[in-house]
């Protein structure tokens, strides 16, 4: 699985930010790497040096190997935890999705041929 980083300015200021989010987004979602293509990792300061609550956005957005691109967007007082949050809820939309695709596969059972 490919892994993609992208941050603004203002962000990386802090010691290796691109390290540190990608071990915990990797992290979370290591049962789905054989299962995606790449995970695109976006961080941003909102307001800039402005200063203010929850104004880190994370956007993490996965590619399934088969299936729409699947992105998910969280806010929080530091970009640490805003990976968190949004790798969570990406966790929980990956099992939606995923588990749909098995249940609604569409080789036939037995008891359901025609």
């Amino acid at each position: 699985m490919q892994f993609q980083f992208n941050s603004d300015s203002s962000v990386m200021g802090t010691e290796n930010v691109a390290e540190r989010i990608e071990a915990q987004v990797r992290h979370k979602l290591e049962r789905f790497e054989d299962r995606l293509t790449r995970l695109e990792v976006h961080v941003s300061d909102e307001n800039g040096r402005k200063g203010g609550g929850d104004d880190k956005a994370c956007t993490i957005e996965a590619r399934p190997r088969s299936g729409k691109p699947l992105g998910v967007t969280a806010h929080a007082a530091d970009v640490d935890s805003a990976a968190r949050q949004a790798a969570t809820t990406l966790a929980q939309r990956l099992d939606r999705h995923f588990g749909k695709a098995e249940r609604h596969g569409h080789d036939p059972r037995p008891d359901k041929v025609m």
